[in-house]
């Protein structure tokens, strides 16, 4: 988000404010160091000046100074020279005798102090002593500017002492205004350089700032995911460098956006699709990744398990840390749901060797669990029930080994039943192989049209005859028919579903107490026939129903065995059912009886050999 900087904060200000302060601090220096260096040029040439008019004057007044006229020769010759030598610089020039008279003056409204005595006390102790050129500067107390006098011997005796003194003095506060006047011309250019640095800062700022702006938006803009715009290039120096490689680096970015959406979408298609779930962690541990397979197997949303620790959510033990789960990458199987879930775990470990989470792998193994527990108890219940029978037969075949078959009252009875276990040996194994041929899908139908009602009462019919045997009399079953007066043809295998008529009328009358009733009906829905066969038995308990048709289940082991059956008829019924594309089902009460029905598939059909 693009923070809106103040007028201070902007290169904008800062780079006239950088070059400003800087001209000033160059034209702070260059005009201290001009200005008194001016200043002091100056008034060396003034005093030079001075020191000219003196050599001068001092010529041409000495050999007056020094002749033996009289006072008043003296000063006409001295007021002679000064008026051949007058100016009009305001330089005043007074020839004083070393008793401190005046001998002369070029100044006219002084002229009436010549011949009288000096009343200026620095003046009069220079006549006496001073030997030399005397130069100093002083405020004139009538008009207030500063003046220079130069005081210079004339006519040195013997002992050095001048017989005059020549005092010069110019007005030299014009030169400190002609100075002033000049710095004053300085400031002013100062001021318009100044003026003319800033208005060529504040481009050369807005030269630097715009290209910046325009790369500030643009890297704004990559940083939002659009990648449309590009730098424009204003220049060949190192900003239009750099705007070219913003601009490249736009383009490598739009590139690698796209191929690292393209790799995330080929990813999420792969999660999504999974059958497997799958769960990655943070290197601490935490949820960041979750496909729906998981959510599914777990039974939560995306925002239940995102950001929770694996080790919670996947009920592992408080006592297990993140820390061993990297370090052992152990297999754990976990019950959730009714489901018995597999996961396997894999660390996502960089190149350098840095640790950067884990890869958990949900894989629903309920299945697999369940025919692994149903392969077990299918080998525990054939070993149990083909050990019965043998040991049986073993039993007896010894006994008739150690002398039995002599015996014959004994003999005819051991064989018998030697015959019976071996006969329901045989019929357990085929039973097995129909199974397995089940299982396998190599058991072929041979299916053509039946007419259910015929072929139910055949059944049915048989079934009265054997009632009707010296086995079941005592017994006195009965069975009652309720079928649907329409003909009813179906596309089935005859012998097959013969079988499971045969297998569910077998338990009905196996398991009806003497003098019960077998209802049999044969009904149709609009896509389906129902059958179905009722006793009045004992019934099933509602906890063995779901586990009725299992291969090798009894409700009641001990009754079923003496009964001869081998725990394999129900579990046929329903895969011949199913492989007809019906369903079998049973209700039953316990101690109220059971119901069978039997759905298959049906079409009607008319007389014409044509389906409606």
């Amino acid at each position: 988000m693009k923070h809106k900087l103040s007028i201070f904060q902007s290169i904008q200000f800062k780079i006239p404010i950088l070059f400003i302060l800087m001209l000033i601090m160059a034209l702070q220096l260059i005009s201290a160091n001009f200005i008194r260096q001016l200043e002091n040029q100056t008034i060396e040439n003034f005093e030079s000046q001075l020191d000219l008019r003196y050599e001068f004057f001092k010529s041409n007044i000495e050999s007056i100074v020094l002749s033996d006229q009289t006072q008043a020769k003296k000063e006409e010759a001295i007021y002679q020279v000064l008026q051949d030598s007058n100016t009009t610089d305001n330089v005043s020039i007074t020839v004083i005798d070393r008793q401190g008279y005046i001998l002369g003056t070029n100044d006219q409204t002084k002229q009436g102090s010549v011949g009288t005595k000096s009343t200026d006390l620095g003046v009069q102790q220079a006549s006496l002593i001073n030997s030399n050129v005397a130069t100093y500067q002083y405020v004139d107390e009538t008009h207030h500017n500063r003046q220079m006098r130069l005081i210079g011997p004339v006519g040195l005796g013997e002992n050095r002492v001048p017989e005059a003194v020549i005092v010069i003095d110019g007005d030299v506060e014009s030169q400190y205004d002609q100075v002033q006047s000049i710095a004053l011309i300085f400031l002013n250019a100062s001021l318009v350089a100044i003026a003319i640095t800033m208005v060529v800062a504040i481009l050369i700022s807005r030269g630097i700032t715009k290209p910046i702006a325009d790369m500030y938006e643009q890297t704004e803009k990559i940083s939002e995911g659009n990648y449309s715009g590009s730098v424009k290039i204003y220049g060949e120096d190192e900003l239009g460098q750099l705007g070219e490689a913003i601009n490249l680096l736009s383009v490598k970015i739009r590139d690698a956006q796209e191929s690292s959406e393209s790799e995330r979408q080929r990813l999420d298609s792969v999660l999504r699709h999974m059958s497997d779930g799958v769960m990655a962690t943070d290197r601490r541990g935490r949820i960041v990744i979750v496909n729906d397979a998981a959510l599914d197997l777990l039974n939560c949303t995306e925002e239940d398990v995102l950001g929770e620790s694996i080790l919670e959510v996947l009920s592992f033990p408080k006592t297990h840390s993140f820390r061993i789960l990297l370090a052992n990458q152990e297999q754990k199987i976990i019950t959730m749901n009714d489901s018995v879930i597999k996961c396997d775990f894999s660390v996502i470990q960089r190149d350098s060797g840095f640790i950067s989470g884990l890869i958990c792998v949900l894989s629903d193994i309920t299945e697999q669990e369940k025919i692994e527990e149903e392969r077990r108890s299918f080998v525990s219940n054939v070993s149990h029930e083909l050990r019965t029978p043998l040991t049986s037969i073993r039993s007896y075949t010894e006994a008739l080994r150690d002398g039995a078959w002599q015996d014959k009252d004994v003999a005819p009875e051991f064989l018998s039943v030697i015959q019976t276990e071996t006969n329901r040996m045989i019929r357990m194994i085929s039973d097995l192989l129909n199974l397995s041929r089940m299982d396998q899908e190599k058991m072929a139908l041979e299916k053509e049209f039946v007419n259910m009602n015929d072929l139910f009462n055949h059944i049915l019919n048989r079934f009265d005859q054997i009632i009707k045997d010296e086995a079941y009399r005592t017994r006195n079953y009965t069975i009652i028919r309720d079928f649907t007066q329409t003909d009813l043809w179906v596309e089935v295998d005859q012998d097959k579903i013969t079988q499971v008529i045969d297998n569910i009328l077998n338990n009905a009358i196996k398991y009806s107490p003497d003098g019960g009733q077998i209802t049999c009906r044969l009904m149709e829905t609009h896509d389906s026939i129902l059958i179905s066969i009722s006793d009045q038995g004992m019934g099933v308990p509602r906890r063995a129903i779901p586990k009725l048709f299992d291969r090798f289940y009894r409700v009641d082991k001990a009754r079923s065995r003496a009964m001869g059956g081998t725990g394999l008829g129900l579990a046929i019924s329903k895969e011949v059912v199913e492989l007809h594309g019906g369903k079998i089902w049973v209700v039953s009460a316990e101690n109220e009886g059971s119901t069978f029905f039997v759905s298959l598939p049906y079409v009607p059909f008319e007389e014409s050999g044509e389906f409606e």
